[in-house]
């Protein structure tokens, strides 16, 4: 499955707690409740997960995982970690992990 095909089946997974697809910085993007929290960027799907939280620390331990950097200039956010799609079968579980962290 394209990493744009599973982005859609999570997207529909999704929705019927408020997830709904749009965009951010020109990517492919979830949000909820007016805030983006999961963004695709080539094979890799990012993750709003929280500095610190032990979600973020498990998602940055997976190789190839890094900081969300999406310009490309070396400013990561901290929040956010990119999963390469090699480990795609784990983005469902963090982009649900990634909703509910808007809400708490």
């Amino acid at each position: 499955m394209t990493p744009d095909a599973l982005l859609d089946e999570i997207a529909a997974d999704l929705a019927p707690r408020g997830a709904t697809a749009g965009a951010m910085f020109g990517k492919r993007a979830l949000k909820a409740h007016g805030k983006a929290f999961a963004c695709l960027k080539g094979d890799l799907l990012a993750f709003r997960l929280g500095d610190g939280t032990p979600a973020h620390t498990d998602a940055l331990a997976l190789t190839g995982a890094e900081l969300f950097d999406p310009s490309g200039k070396h400013r990561p956010f901290k929040d956010w970690v990119a999963i390469p799609a090699a480990h795609a079968e784990t983005w469902p579980h963090y982009a649900e992990t990634a909703l509910d962290s808007l809400t708490d």
